[in-house]
């Protein structure tokens, strides 16, 4: 597995970095490039490198810059590698290029956050007129905020998702790809319906088995108190403000986070080492099983595994234990076969994804590129990982 650069201290490493920065370079790349406007450290490093998250490291890797992130539409990259990289100071009238700036991959993010439980937020008791929806303008009935005051503002969620880490040795023995995590949809009460099973597992085990990795929560709108717990009644009053979905009775209530992403993204290797089956793809918002480029995935890995925002992956079709007819011949069902006469194919790469936000077991990620669909259950990888 290739180590990302590092910032190095000596010419000699500097010397050993450049070489190696030159085997990355794309074939045909020009000695020069001027910043633009609108550029990202992912557009420039994709154009002209082979690994474009390993952009920042480069830069640290050359001691002339005093910020790596922090280029500026008019500079002139040199993309000789006997000159380091060496970057000629354009006019600074313009903000400066960083990494992936919010702007252009927001309108592609989820709403979507993971907790370790959800039972003791306020909920959505009911709607006016005893509506079984609710929408912008509309007015919904809170029970749990008996100190709620006129003014303040909160976002409507709905446990959608409870992800689950299973212990194969202590539980069953599952061969599906993505046996030992489940996702399970869940009701208005957060619960899983009963004699329901995820389109991606195969089997449906009690709610208690296995580690708990989080709960998903989905944002569906925002509203404003307009009146607490007063005069008897029981419940506060939520005029819902914002467009999005709808409102529904057993929805839950969490303060609005003023800034629930960061304002830029920084592309780079994982900080260390995931253990093969460690990382999958638990699901994919808003599909079935499978998304392509910009989709967002809800990922096995948190900050409690080294992934923070920035981090990016790559998604592999784990490889299946295939029968060998040419060695028993075609008339054998499968389910009679042996190991011993099944062969493991190798692991088929997918595409990229970067991490926009991360919680202790969980995170999600946006598939920026790919040569096919990513799909549950998929095996994240080092971005530079060959097989």
């Amino acid at each position: 597995m290739f180590k990302p650069f590092r910032a190095v201290a000596t010419a000699a490493l500097l010397t050993i970095a450049t070489y190696a920065l030159a085997a990355e370079m794309q074939a045909g790349h020009p000695d020069t490039y001027v910043v633009k406007r609108g550029d990202t450290l992912w557009d420039i490093a994709g154009r002209f490198l082979k690994r474009p998250w390993l952009w920042p490291e480069i830069w640290q890797a050359n001691p002339q810059i005093k910020n790596p992130h922090l280029i500026y539409p008019g500079d002139v990259i040199s993309l000789a590698y006997l000159d380091r990289l060496a970057v000629k100071p354009g006019p600074r009238e313009e903000a400066p290029v960083t990494g992936i700036p919010l702007s252009q991959v927001e309108p592609f993010l989820k709403n979507l956050r993971v907790v370790d439980s959800f039972e003791h937020l306020p909920y959505v008791v009911s709607l006016e007129e005893d509506r079984l929806r609710g929408a912008q303008g509309q007015v919904a009935y809170i029970k749990g905020l008996s100190d709620a005051q006129a003014g303040q503002r909160y976002a409507v969620v709905r446990p959608t998702q409870r992800y689950t880490r299973l212990d194969k040795e202590k539980c069953c023995d599952v061969t599906h790809r993505n046996s030992h995590f489940r996702s399970h949809d869940l009701d208005f009460n957060g619960r899983i319906p009963a004699g329901f099973q995820a389109l991606w597992s195969d089997s449906t085990l009690p709610q208690g088995r296995g580690e708990l990795l989080g709960y998903e929560l989905m944002q569906l709108t925002t509203g404003t108190i307009s009146r607490g717990e007063v005069g008897g009644v029981g419940a506060s009053t939520l005029v819902i403000d914002d467009a999005g979905r709808e409102v529904r009775v057993g929805d839950r209530l969490i303060p609005v986070e003023a800034q629930p992403y960061d304002l830029q993204f920084f592309p780079h290797a994982p900080k260390q080492e995931l253990q093969y089956g460690q990382a999958r793809v638990l699901a994919v918002a808003d599909q079935l099983t499978s998304g392509g480029a910009r989709d967002v995935v809800a990922l096995s890995v948190g900050r409690l595994d080294g992934i923070d925002n920035g981090t990016v992956l790559s998604t592999w079709r784990v490889g299946r234990n295939v029968v060998d007819r040419v060695k028993i011949g075609a008339e054998r069902s499968d389910d009679t076969v042996g190991r011993a006469d099944k062969v493991r194919v190798p692991d088929e790469y997918a595409g990229h994804v970067m991490i926009f936000r991360t919680f202790d077991k969980v995170s999600y990620g946006l598939v920026m590129e790919g040569v096919r669909p990513t799909r549950v259950g998929y095996e994240l990888k080092h971005p530079d990982a060959p097989y």
